[in-house]
């Protein structure tokens, strides 16, 4: 599975702003796909993933409620909406997929995106 992040750039404490995953894989194949990051110094984070089917989603306590994960069968495509973004949200953001069911721990997924990065302003 290749995967191919983008919607990254330069946005305003409380702004909103939407990445979206490639997939070379369709998505409505048995396959978890999500979201992490990783802030400059830091480990990388689980931000949410949703199962194959799109009908389970997982998300993170620091983006509950802000941020949306949602898929596209169509496109192949695995989108991440953000909003109230805080200077805190600052990091690259990376799309993964793994066979089989969602999970939070990174080494867990066996497919990972370039990244795209975040910045925000305060």
């Amino acid at each position: 599975v290749q995967l191919q992040a983008s919607g990254g750039g330069l946005v305003q404490a409380g702004d909103s702003l939407n990445l979206a995953c490639a997939a070379s894989t369709p998505t409505n194949s048995p396959y978890a796909v999500g979201w992490f990051r990783q802030a400059p110094g830091k480990g990388r984070e689980f931000l949410a993933s949703v199962d194959w089917r799109g009908t389970i989603k997982k998300y993170a306590e620091s983006v509950q409620g802000r941020f949306t994960i949602s898929r596209d069968n169509a496109k192949n495509t695995v989108y991440l909406q953000m909003s109230s973004l805080k200077p805190e949200d600052t990091a690259i953001y990376y799309c993964v997929a793994r066979r089989g069911n969602w999970r939070t721990r990174d080494t867990e997924y066996d497919h990972w995106g370039q990244g795209t990065l975040v910045t925000v302003s305060s």
